[in-house]
């Protein structure tokens, strides 16, 4: 496959204050430029994919240097809308010990939340794209984003482009009177690509789940009921051609145990078990796996390779600090060689 990957999302800036009133006492709280679809196509420019990335921002000069940031990063900014009045924010502490504290979202009516249908050119923004990326968060915010999501997404399906997506559920998000399932379908219906797992299939697709799985279940056990999801899917969404699921669990003190499925052509292909018994960074691993999955369906690789190479760059992202990789390729493949 040629041509250029598009991803589409809110831009957010990310505060992760340190605990204990640290971020007080010393008046400073680090700042990350972040939101899932940007995590994915930070990634995959680092991976040498051309990549095109579009999120809405007010038109100021802060807002101008986010973009010269992100277009540092070889992302082409071009399809950059400049509207509105406020940049998306979202407060969570850094690492694994975040002492109960939970996300704080403060994204209303930010410049990506106050698009309506019809304020986009996609034939424009879609010159030279063959693939579309976006996620489940955006649909969560408002009525009208979920418009100009399907929009985005019937354009390039119509198109012949590939469309992907993520279905990472955030539950404080989806507050604006809809389910998720009364939405996402509308949205699943154009994709090619679905990813996420077996319980966010059930909560966005509605898509039977298990709900004592998690009680006794083993990896086969979860595996075998990532086939019946995945095969669940297609059959709802006939477009879709791969499904892949995500398995993390929390391992000792502290640490994660992971491994991820991919399913396509009828045949389910798995990781090995990854573990890790301390982590930097939760955020972004997800992002990672989902640049993981592009890169290799991309470059048309075997379902087995994609699937490895997919879990071992979300795995390693789980140990770096912020929102986005800054791992290489390179150092993927030699590290998925190493565990071999």
């Amino acid at each position: 496959m040629k041509g250029t990957v598009f991803c589409f999302g809110e831009l957010l800036l990310r505060m992760s204050p340190v605990l204990d009133r640290a971020w007080i006492q010393s008046n400073t709280m680090p700042v990350y430029i972040g939101g899932a679809e940007l995590n994915v196509a930070t990634a995959l420019a680092r991976w040498n994919i051309p990549t095109r990335y579009s999120t809405a921002l007010p038109d100021n000069y802060l807002s101008k240097e986010i973009r010269d940031e992100v277009q540092s990063k070889n992302i082409d900014t071009s399809a950059f809308y400049f509207s509105g009045s406020r940049v998306g924010v979202y407060y969570l502490p850094q690492g694994i010990d975040m002492k109960n504290a939970g996300v704080i979202y403060d994204r209303a009516h930010s410049s990506f939340a106050e698009l309506k249908p019809g304020m986009i050119d996609w034939d424009t923004i879609l010159k030279d794209v063959t693939w579309f990326h976006m996620s489940a968060i955006s649909p969560a915010l408002n009525e009208n984003v979920v418009a100009v999501c399907k929009e985005g997404a019937a354009a390039a399906s119509a198109k012949g482009i590939t469309v992907s997506i993520d279905l990472n559920y955030r539950a404080k998000l989806w507050q604006y009177g809809k389910k998720p399932v009364e939405v996402m379908p509308g949205l699943a219906q154009y994709c090619d690509v679905i990813m996420g797992n077996i319980w966010a299939a059930n909560s966005l697709l509605g898509i039977p789940v298990d709900p004592e799985i998690h009680i006794n279940g083993k990896k086969e056990d979860f595996l075998q009921h990532a086939i019946k999801t995945s095969e669940a899917i297609q059959q709802q969404y006939p477009k879709c051609k791969v499904v892949a699921n995500t398995f993390r669990f929390d391992h000792g003190d502290g640490g994660i145990l992971y491994y991820a499925s991919l399913y396509t052509g009828d045949k389910l292909y798995s990781t090995t078990e990854l573990i890790a018994n301390k982590i930097v960074d939760k955020v972004g691993s997800g992002d990672c796996f989902m640049a993981g999955l592009i890169y290799g369906l991309y470059h048309q690789q075997e379902p087995q390779q994609v699937i490895d190479v997919a879990g071992r760059a979300a795995f390693g992202k789980l140990m770096e600090k912020g929102d986005t990789t800054s791992q290489d390729m390179e150092t993927i493949i030699a590290q998925l060689s190493k565990h071999s």
